[in-house]
């Protein structure tokens, strides 16, 4: 069974982004962009993959990412129809047109049920990039977490989840810290 992976940023007060969808207030250092980059090349976007001359590296942890169709359309509005064109890319949005795109599976129904097909698929992990409502209604099938815990504090914001109460536990596996000051968790659920 594939697992699913949470991969996600956040302040020290639990936002993904600011309540306009910010994100520049993240401090990126050269060595903290390099373990990203090294580490996580999967799942790193394909222009930055090519900025870093890793386009034909072989994928070896994830081979699909999920995303919300608000994940999803910052790229569509520069005109990039697939972002992580070296993944299977499954966008779930209830309004969005299909995008022409053989590498990207537009999603309508039920996301739980559709990962769970993905998850029973032969193949590498499953990378789930946001945002907080898709990450709500697929908490259950979320076997990993890695969070990038940044030492900034927003106020307000895109919560790491949205969904109604119901604890989730996981548990700690490891933890690093980086130049910037960031610390990254990695978690495995209980169950």
């Amino acid at each position: 069974m594939r697992e699913l992976t949470y991969y996600i940023g956040v302040t020290l007060d639990g936002f993904i982004a600011g309540p306009a969808d910010e994100v520049d207030f993240y401090p990126v250092t050269p060595a903290f962009a390099e373990m990203m980059g090294t580490e996580l090349a999967d799942i790193q976007p394909a222009f930055v993959r090519a900025d870093r001359g890793g386009v034909d590296e072989p994928l070896t942890r994830f081979d699909t990412v999920l995303m919300g169709r608000r994940t999803y359309e910052p790229a569509l509005q520069v005109g990039i129809t697939d972002p992580y064109s070296q993944l299977r890319t499954v966008v779930f949005s209830g309004s969005l047109d299909d995008t022409g795109e053989p590498n990207v599976e537009i999603v309508r129904t039920d996301p739980v049920a559709r990962v769970r097909e993905l998850k029973a698929e032969p193949g590498l992990g499953i990378y789930l990039a946001g945002g907080a409502v898709l990450a709500g209604v697929l908490l259950d099938e979320i076997d990993r977490l890695i969070v990038k815990k940044y030492l900034v504090i927003a106020g307000s914001g895109i919560p790491m989840t949205r969904h109604d109460f119901a604890p989730a536990q996981f548990g700690l596996d490891q933890v690093r810290s980086f130049d910037n000051g960031c610390v990254v968790l990695e978690y495995t659920r209980l169950r």
